[in-house]
């Protein structure tokens, strides 16, 4: 009787097991929108050439991004993020 009941509770408990494995990485890893708009105007750095889209470092965070106009940006240029599109940074390259 004692095994029933425990095997009662086990069995639905499993079936959690996979939705949070999909789940909680995607949860995790999610940017905060409130945190996109603490990066307008930060300085950051080309990680990868923008060609159109690439990745920069801005805030010791790594964000894909590419120009306004889509102009190519070499690796090791300075920018600074002029806007967030669907989490992707819009940068200009700092003179």
């Amino acid at each position: 009787m004692e095994s029933t009941s425990i095997t009662a509770i086990l069995i639905p408990g499993l079936g959690i097991v996979p939705i949070l494995v999909a789940v909680l990485p995607v949860w995790i890893h999610k940017k905060a929108a409130a945190g996109n708009i603490k990066l307008i105007g930060e300085a950051g750095e080309v990680e990868t050439k923008l060609d159109p889209v690439g990745t920069v470092i801005v805030c010791g965070e790594l964000w894909r991004a590419r120009t306004q106009d889509g102009a190519s940006v070499e690796a090791q240029t300075r920018v600074r993020v002029v806007g967030i599109e669907d989490h992707l940074a819009l940068v200009e390259i700092l003179n």
